[in-house]
Order: C-alpha cells, then structure tokens, then sequence
C-alpha cells in the first residue's frame, strides 16, 4: 500500500487557505511559522528515542506525526513537495558522477 503525500500536502495546504475553527492544522498555522518548527524538533526527538527503543509501532506513529509537521511546515514557507523532489533528483545526479 502507497500513501500520496503530495495528496495530504494538498489537503494541509487547503487547510491553511481554509481555516476550520478547532482544526488542529488550523491551530498550528494561526500561530505560525516558530511554533510548527518547534513541534516538528519535539516530534523528531521523538522519532529518535522511539527508534533507539526499538519500538517499532511507536517510531511509526511518531515518523508519521513527524510527516504530518513537515508537510504544514512545508506549507507555512511556501515550500512544495516538488521542490523537495528537484532537490532530492539533484542529489542522486551527483551521486551518479
């Protein structure tokens, strides 16, 4: 099973067109741009200690929480998933050389 996270991007973007009074996503863009990145650094940790605990099912749920952070972080600058795509298509060119 694939999930498309350009879909997701696209419904977090909305969200941030579209402000819905007690959304959560809603909740992270009124406060901005400091207050995403702080979460995203709080859930990264997370994903750390999870994975060092080698708890499986818990880095999962903390990986995607962390997806989830990204992607409206993404958003608050204006960032698109497919500038991540050129960026990460520039790597792997250079790794071929």
């Amino acid at each position: 099973m694939t999930y498309d996270l350009s879909a997701l991007y696209g419904r977090i973007a909305k969200r941030k067109a579209e402000r819905q009074p007690g959304s959560y996503t809603t909740y992270l863009f009124d406060k901005g741009a400091d207050t995403i990145m702080k979460k995203t650094g709080a859930i990264a940790t997370e994903v750390v200690i999870a994975g060092k605990g080698g708890d499986k099912p818990e880095t999962i749920y903390k990986i995607a929480d962390l997806a989830f952070h990204i992607l409206a972080l993404m958003a608050e600058l204006g960032i698109t998933p497919e500038d991540v795509a050129a960026e990460l298509e520039s790597r792997r060119l250079e790794d071929r050389e």
